[in-house]
Order: C-alpha cells, then sequence, then structure tokens
C-alpha cells in the first residue's frame, strides 16, 4: 500500500494554521478545552498539556498551569500578528469610547436650551463614566493588558460606535427640528407683520386718493394760477391712476385673463426690462382713452363755443375746478347726475371698461346698464373709476382756467429721447443702450405758456426700433 503524500501547502498557510492551532491552545490554557468534538467548561484548574499532565492525569491531581508569555506560545511572526491585532481591538475599544464621550457631551449640551435638569445629569453620568473607562484604557496599554479575544472586541466597539453615532444624529435631528419650528413661527410674524403694512400702506394710498385731499392752496384765486398748481394736480391725477391699474389687473388675474397677452395686445412688440414693467401698457391704455379729447372744453368738439370770450371761460372751468375739488366723487354724482362730469364720468367709462372685460369682472354687464339708464353702480370698483375721474377732471379744468389754456401733447414711437420733454418710468433703459428709442407714451406732456411738463414714456433699445 503506498504511503499518502502530504499535499503541498505555502508558507502563509501553513503559518495561519499555527496560529489557529496556538489559539485553541491558549482557550484550552484559559478555561475551554475540546473534549470529543464538544466544548465543554473547565473549572480554574487546568490541566496543561504538558509533561505535567502525563505525571499526575493518573492521580487526578489538578496542577495549575505556569503562566504563559507571548514569547512562550508563540513564534515571533506569530507574536507580532497576534499583538497587532489585540492592538487593532485596543483602538477600537478606544475610539468607541471617544464616540460615546461626544455623544453624551451633545446629550450635554442639548440638554442645556431648553433647560433639562434630567437631560443634564444623565449626560454628565455618561461623560463622567467614559472618561473613567479612558483611564482604565490607558492602563491598559502602559502594562500591556490586551484582551485575548479581539474579534469580539472589534464587534462590540463597533456597535458601541454606531450606537454613539445614532444618539448623536437623533439629538442633532431634535436640534434642526426645534429650529424649523423657530424659523416657521418667525416666518408667520413676518407674514402677519407684512400684511399689516399692507394695509396701513392702503389705507395710506386711499387717504391720498379720496376727493378734497388735494395738496392746494384753498385761497387760490385765478389771477394767481401759476404752473406749479397744474403740476401738482397733474401728479395726483398719475397716482390715481395708477391706483385704478393695479385694480383692475388685480381684477384681470382674478378673472383669469392672460396679462403677457393683453399687454402685447395694448402696446404690441414691446421688449420689456421686467416683467412687472407690463403694468405700464395698461396705464398707457387708460391714459390714452381718458385724456382722449382733453383738449376740447367739455371733452366735446361739437359743444365749443366760437368765439367765446377767454376770461368767461376760464371763470366757468375754475369755477366747476373749485366745485368738485373738496367733494367726494360718488357724492358728487349723487348730487348732479346730469352735470358735465357725470357726463364725462359715463362716457369714460364704456370707453375704458370693454363689456368682455366688465362681464369677466362682475358675471353680467349690470354695472354698464345702470350707467346707461343714468344712474351710476354703487360699487368698489366704479367708487376707484369714480376717484381716478375726478381727478382727470379737475386736471382738465384747471388747463382751461390758464390764458392761454395748458395743452396737451405726446410722442410717437420710436422718437429720440429727449430730457425737456420726456421723462423715462425705466432707469434700466439708460444701462442698456447709449441711444433709447420711445416705446410707447404712458402719461402725456403738458405745456402751460413757456413752461413744459414732461411726459412719462417708455423706453427700449434704439436696435429693436425698426
Amino acid at each position: 500500500m503506498e504511503s499518502v503524500k502530504p499535499s503541498a501547502v505555502t508558507p502563509a498557510k501553513s503559518r495561519l494554521a499555527r496560529t489557529f492551532a496556538k489559539v485553541l491552545h491558549i482557550r484550552a490554557v484559559t478555561g475551554v478545552a475540546p473534549v470529543d468534538g464538544v466544548d465543554k467548561v473547565k473549572d480554574n484548574t487546568v490541566k496543561p498539556k504538558d509533561k505535567f499532565k502525563d505525571d499526575h492525569q493518573a492521580a487526578g491531581v489538578a496542577i495549575k498551569p505556569p503562566k504563559v508569555s507571548w514569547s512562550q506560545l508563540f513564534g515571533k511572526e506569530d507574536t507580532e500578528l497576534e499583538y497587532r491585532i489585540s492592538l487593532e481591538a485596543f483602538l477600537a475599544k478606544l475610539f468607541a469610547s471617544i464616540s460615546t464621550v461626544k455623544a453624551s457631551y451633545v446629550q450635554l449640551q442639548h440638554a442645556q436650551s431648553p433647560y433639562d435638569a434630567d437631560g443634564i445629569q444623565s449626560g454628565d453620568q455618561l461623560v463622567v463614566s467614559e472618561l473613567k473607562l479612558l483611564s482604565e484604557l490607558k492602563q491598559c496599554y502602559l502594562k500591556k493588558q490586551f484582551d485575548f479575544s479581539p474579534e469580539k472586541t472589534m464587534v462590540s466597539a463597533e456597535i458601541q460606535e454606531l450606537k454613539s453615532l445614532l444618539k448623536t444624529y437623533e439629538i442633532m435631528g431634535k436640534k434642526l427640528e426645534s429650529q424649523l419650528k423657530l424659523k416657521d413661527s418667525e416666518i408667520i410674524f413676518l407674514e402677519e407683520k407684512f400684511e399689516e403694512s399692507n394695509k396701513q400702506n392702503k389705507a395710506l394710498e386711499k387717504r391720498m386718493n379720496q376727493s378734497g385731499q388735494l395738496v392746494m392752496p384753498d385761497n387760490v384765486h385765478l389771477s394767481g394760477l401759476s404752473p406749479s398748481h397744474f403740476n401738482t394736480v397733474l401728479r395726483h391725477t398719475v397716482k390715481s391712476i395708477r391706483s385704478f391699474v393695479r385694480l383692475m389687473i388685480d381684477e384681470l388675474k382674478s378673472a383669469g385673463w392672460d396679462i403677457d397677452a393683453a399687454a402685447n395686445s395694448i402696446q404690441p412688440n414691446v421688449v420689456y426690462y421686467r416683467a412687472d414693467h407690463k403694468c405700464f401698457a395698461f396705464e398707457s391704455f387708460v391714459c390714452r382713452e381718458m385724456f382722449d379729447a382733453f383738449h376740447y372744453p367739455n371733452y366735446s368738439p361739437a359743444k365749443q363755443h366760437q368765439q367765446q370770450q377767454q376770461q368767461q371761460r376760464q371763470q366757468l372751468f375754475f369755477q366747476r375746478f373749485n366745485e368738485l375739488k373738496p367733494v367726494k366723487a360718488k357724492e358728487f354724482l349723487s348730487r348732479k347726475p346730469k352735470s358735465s362730469f357725470a357726463k364725462f364720468c359715463r362716457a369714460k367709462y364704456c370707453q375704458v371698461i370693454h363689456p368682455k372685460m366688465e362681464s369677466a369682472f362682475f358675471g353680467d354687464l349690470s354695472q354698464r346698464n345702470v350707467i346707461n339708464s343714468g344712474e351710476f353702480p354703487d360699487s368698489a370698483f366704479f367708487s376707484s373709476f369714480a376717484d381716478m375721474a375726478k381727478r382727470v377732471w379737475l386736471l382738465h379744468c384747471l388747463a382751461f382756467s390758464f390764458d392761454p389754456e395748458a395743452s396737451i401733447f405726446q410722442v410717437n414711437k420710436g422718437s429720440r429721447f429727449s430730457e425737456v420733454y420726456m421723462e423715462s418710468v425705466a432707469e434700466e433703459a439708460f444701462l442698456n443702450s447709449a441711444e433709447p428709442r420711445v416705446a410707447f407714451t404712458i402719461v402725456p406732456g403738458f405745456r402751460i405758456g413757456k413752461t413744459v411738463l414732461q411726459c412719462q414714456v417708455y423706453l427700449s433699445p434704439a436696435r429693436n426700433e425698426s
């Protein structure tokens, strides 16, 4: 029968086999020894597998084994390998303890604000206990007392470190959640403050646009009129027009209209520097309709008096100006529903508010029907329109109170910008183009004798104008 040849084993595998064999030998020495394939726990008195076992096994006397050193149990290479493994396990245990200290310190900080006495005490105890453990680990390292079960130590250290990280993340999550609640409360407070500011602004704007709030001396006589008085009334008129335009745009948005398409239909092919500049297109439309036929007395060329004495006409319009100025528009219309101002309101409402627009706003044409019947609707929308119409009518009356009367003008699209006759509402035009051109006129200008009150225009780059 042929003898079995030993298989070729690499030196590395041979060293690994010897290492496992001697680790098992250590377990046998320290209390666990395999017997017939089953691990059995032995007493503290262990029978070492050396010559003492052969001498005393029959007598049944337990002999305490002598102290075993690393150099006695392993060779030089095996000793270094086991030392590195034990050192790695020691470092894992050390870093796990440090992570626990960090987590405890985070808990201690979190418990301070808001103040939590139990949390502070618990965090303090954890910090102290882990610091004591670190001190013990330091002594073990100095005395080279490493663990003989490195695998178990490393797994336990990893579990401890993960628990510490989880605890830290939980505390940070609670901290972020409290910060989020704080930010939410700040947002609610700022929203309430913003809403209150808007209400105050609307109240101030309403007061400024109310009838009778015109900042103009009451004791001005016809002979004392000057272009500065006309300019004051013009500024109030422009503010009132813009207030009505904002209301009209809001109503269009509520009705679901496409604001961009509407602005483009009013002023086509205009490039706006900002999206909110499209409101100027609606403002130009309202001004165009409200100032149409402004240069005719009473807005009607058919009723223009030929060869009428200039002084009588001045006095008539100045009297109308003073009569309407201190009274609210709705109040004046209810008192004098057949006056020139009442006829002006009816005509201009039908010009500015298209039937489709009114139907979109209110669902029907009831307000137009009331106006056509000779009365006036009692709605917030018409009140805003009547206030704006009053400002324009006052400006009209004041224009014909001068001798010669104030004349109105506007500039054509594509005209060069002139600071003498024009005022730009968009300062961006001068930053983007050296020679901006007029895209459209928003508010017309006026001439009173030799005084020119500039018209307001929207400018576009010269290359966009063909």
